[in-house]
Parts: structure tokens; sequence; C-alpha cells
């Protein structure tokens, strides 16, 4: 679960980060109370949606010439006049796609002398199975980009968990981030911080970009980027009270009811498959013949005929769906009841579009006589392969 930049700032400061003062707005009266708030006489007006690249990004109801996201004022009413022109527009970035988000919330900060920006970043690393922070003194730009063309300017630092971040830590990450005097002993107090709040929180990727190290030589979270693992929001009430659901997608938001693990893609091939694994390699298998598949859908491994119903439901709502593939391995998932949920979903909301069904493993001979005695329009597959071939095909009109 992702939550907005102000909401982030937040939940760092209840455990002590340093971060500017601020005041969210949600609704177009609130800006002329937020910017007074604010003690001046700099202002950063930011567009909160789950994207990054903001400043960069352009507004699509704005000129070509419009400033973007994230804006520096230098006075109340400058920061109310860009608060104003910016609520309610649709923000296009790098990470939005050309539709791009509305922006329904704006954050106003207080402004910062700054005099070097750093990145920082809190993750688990696969690879050693270990929290991992990684910074660099490339802060402002994206992480991506300084990875491709100056990766030696990234540094890892794996945490082990039973100790937590010590002083050995510290000195390395200071050292990484080129830190000494007032800068080295807030980054003394502010690592520890940061890892605690991760751990303690469950979350999945904790991005400060840019860190900023200030004329006055203290550090200050500028900017927050936090998601949270989905598996352990039962345990954070607190944190599940921030949800945004306005910037997640419709049928991800439906599939959530359903515990299905689903996320919309920008293909026109949709895919019910069990397993991550296997949902994967479907998707996979669908690109190295031609098209794109139009989400990642897991129904699980014990997923009931009324689940498997739900799923096909949210697969046919997409608009964007040409096609169908529906491709089982039946283990603990008994291929009966995927062709019956099938077969139920069909009947209750149409078809209109071409379904390729392959299934294997348990009970298949059944599944198969299920999906052949249903009277639906059907085309039945033998393997992967031959069911990736069939459903391109079909959506061609070959």
């Amino acid at each position: 679960m992702n939550i907005h930049e102000y909401q982030a700032k937040q939940v760092l400061k209840s455990y002590g980060a340093p971060v500017a003062e601020g005041s969210p707005v949600i609704s177009a009266d609130q800006i002329e109370a937020a910017v007074k708030s604010l003690p001046g006489p700099v202002y950063v007006v930011k567009s909160q949606i789950h994207a990054g690249g903001r400043g960069k990004g352009k507004f699509k109801e704005l000129g070509a010439d419009a400033k973007g996201g994230v804006r520096v004022t230098f006075s109340p009413e400058d920061a109310i006049a860009n608060a104003t022109e910016m609520f309610g527009k649709t923000l296009v970035t790098k990470q939005t796609g050309p539709a791009g988000k509305q922006v329904n919330r704006l954050y106003i900060e207080d402004g910062a002398d700054i005099a070097r920006e750093l990145y920082l970043s809190i993750l688990v690393d696969r690879t050693v199975g270990r929290p991992a922070f990684v910074v660099s003194t490339e802060g402002g730009m994206d992480i991506e980009t300084v990875a491709e063309e100056t990766p030696d300017k990234i540094i890892t630092v794996a945490i082990d968990p039973d100790t937590g971040v010590t002083d050995a830590d510290v000195a390395k990450l200071n050292g990484a981030l080129k830190l000494d005097g007032a800068a080295a002993e807030d980054g003394k107090k502010l690592f520890p911080i940061l890892y605690k709040a991760f751990t303690e929180k469950d979350m999945a990727l904790l991005e400060i970009n840019p860190l900023i190290v200030m004329k006055d030589g203290h550090l200050r979270v500028l900017d927050a980027k936090v998601s949270f693992d989905n598996n352990a929001l039962f345990r954070h009430p607190d944190i599940v009270e921030l949800r945004d659901v306005t910037e997640e997608d419709e049928k991800e938001i439906e599939a959530s009811k359903y515990d299905l693990a689903y996320v919309a893609l920008d293909g026109n091939i949709g895919c019910m498959v069990n397993g991550a694994g296997l949902a994967m390699s479907t998707m996979d298998i669908i690109k190295l013949y031609g098209e794109e598949p139009a989400n990642f859908l897991d129904v699980g491994g014990g997923a009931s005929k009324e689940k498997v119903t739900a799923a096909f439901k949210i697969i046919t709502a997409d608009p964007n769906v040409k096609g169908i593939l529906v491709n089982i391995f039946g283990g603990i998932m008994k291929c009966d009841v995927i062709a019956e949920g099938v077969v139920a979903a069909v009947k209750e909301v149409g078809l209109n579009v071409p379904l390729v069904v392959r299934l294997e493993g348990t009970n298949v001979e059944l599944g198969k006589k299920i999906i052949n005695e249903s009277g639906l329009n059907v085309i039945a597959a033998d393997d992967l392969d031959d069911a990736a071939q069939k459903i391109v095909a079909a959506i061609k009109g070959a």
C-alpha cells in the first residue's frame, strides 16, 4: 500500500525524523489557511499523487509552458495562486502514463536553504536477506539514471536485524554520503530512526529523495515515499486509515475484496492464472508472440468458485481486454473449480471476446468436461505455448 508524501512525513516525524512544517490541502477552500499557517517567506506547493517525477510533470489542462507539479513560491499570494491553479488538474509524469492522475490533494510546505541533495532509501535486499540502506551523493536525480550512468556512486549497507543500526553502519553511511560536522551528528540520530520506522511499520520501501544538507549544516527529509507490505497491514490499523483509494485502480480495489493478487497493466490480453510464477511465465509468452498482457492475476492455490467468478468479472470489466487466456495448472487448485467459476462468470456477464482455456493437473478431465459441455465458445489449448499462440491469433482475427 502506498501513501502520500505528507502522510509519509507525518509517520517519519512521529519517530523523530527532521521534516519541515507543512499543511495538507484536501479541498480548494483549505488553500489560503494552509499557506497562512506557515512562516514563509518561501512556500513549496506540492501535488500529492502516487507517482514520481512530479516536479518535471505537466498538467493536461495548462499550457506547455506551465510549471510542473512541485512549485517554489516566494509570497503567500503566489503560493495561493499556484495551489489554486494546480488543485483538481491532471498531472502527467513519466510514472503516471499519458492518462495522468488528478491532483486531489496538495501539500504546502515551508521552504529550505539547500546546500546539498542526497539520496537515501531502505528496502529488503533479497541477495543477503536483510534490510539495507541504499544511499548516494546524487540526490534529487532519478536513481535509475544514477545506477545506469554512475553506478559507483550508489552504496548499499545491509543491516543485521539482530543488532539494528550500529556505530559501524553509521560510519559507513556518513562516509558514503560525505557527511561531517553537524550533518554527521544528525546522521547518527537519523539512520536508526529511519530503520526503526521501516521495521516497526512493516514498510516495503522507504525512499527519501532528496535528503538534504541545509546551509546551516543540518539534515532534513525534504521528500518521502513510503509503501507498506500489504500482508502486514492487519497489524497497523493506523496505516490502513491513510489509504487513498482514489489513487488506486478500481479493478485492483475490487480484486482486494476477494484477496486476489491483481495488477492492472496496459495490454489487451486478460490473464487468469494460479501461481505467481506461472502468471509471470504466461505474461512473458504473450509478449513473445507479439501482444501485451492486460493484467497480472493470480487466483491463488485454494480459490473457490466464487473467487474465480469474481476474478473473471474483473478481467472482463477492463475495456482494453480484447481476449482472455485462462492458464491453470491444478495442484491444490482443482481444474474443475476453475472451470465452474469460468462458466458461472460467463453466463452472468457474457463473453464478447475470444477465450482460450488451458487446464492441466488435478481433475483436468473433469474441468475440460465442464467447459466442453457448457455451450460456451471456448478455444481449448493443449499447453502454454499452444494457448499463447491461439489467443494472439484469435484477437488478430486469424
